[in-house]
C-alpha cells in the first residue's frame, strides 16, 4: 500500500452494499446490480472482499474458489482511492488465502483496452492465454488470463 497507509480487508456483508454499488455505478459502464451482489453474497463459493480505508471503502474483489481454481470476477476501485494499491492489496489478500485453501490456478478477463489492469494482473503472474471476442455488453474483446500457482 502507497505510503504504508493502514487499511483492513474483511468479508462484504449485506450492509455494505449501497458503499459497493456506489463504487460500481462509478466504475462500469453496464455495472453490475444490486441483485447480482446479493447472489455472490448468497453464493457458497463466492466471496466479495472489501478494502477500508478506516470507515471509508476504498474497493471490492469479488471471486469464487471451486475445486483449487480461483475465478476473479470483479474487481473495482474508487476513483477516490485510485493509484493506492487497493487492486493489488486486494488481489494478494486473495491469493494469499486460496494458496493456503490448494489453489492452483487462477482466471480472470479483462478488457482488451484496460491496458493498467492488465499490467497489474500481469504483475501477479497472469499470462494471457486467448482472446474472447465481444464477451462484454458493448462488444468489446476481453483477454483471458491464467495465473498457474506452480509457475508463479
Amino acid at each position: 500500500m502507497q505510503n504504508g497507509e493502514n487499511y483492513t480487508i474483511r468479508p462484504a456483508e449485506i450492509s455494505d452494499l449501497d458503499g459497493i454499488l456506489s463504487i460500481e455505478n462509478q466504475c462500469y459502464p453496464n455495472p453490475w446490480s444490486r441483485t447480482l451482489f446479493e447472489k455472490e453474497l448468497e453464493n457458497p463459493v463466492s466471496t466479495v472482499n472489501l478494502l477500508f480505508f478506516g470507515d471509508r471503502l476504498g474497493g471490492y474483489l469479488c471471486s469464487w474458489f471451486i475445486c483449487g481454481e480461483l475465478q476473479i470476477l470483479n474487481v473495482a476501485t474508487s476513483p477516490a482511492c485510485r493509484r493506492r494499491g487497493v487492486a493489488a492489496a486486494l488481489i494478494s489478500h486473495v491469493f494469499e488465502r486460496s494458496l493456503k485453501q490448494g489453489m492452483e490456478e487462477a482466471f480472470l478477463e479483462v478488457r482488451v483496452g484496460n491496458l493498467g489492469a492488465q499490467a497489474l494482473y500481469s504483475r501477479f503472474g497472469f499470462k494471457t492465454v486467448s482472446c474472447r471476442e465481444k464477451y462484454y455488453s458493448d462488444g468489446e474483446d476481453a483477454l483471458l488470463m491464467v495465473f498457474e500457482a506452480s509457475k508463479g
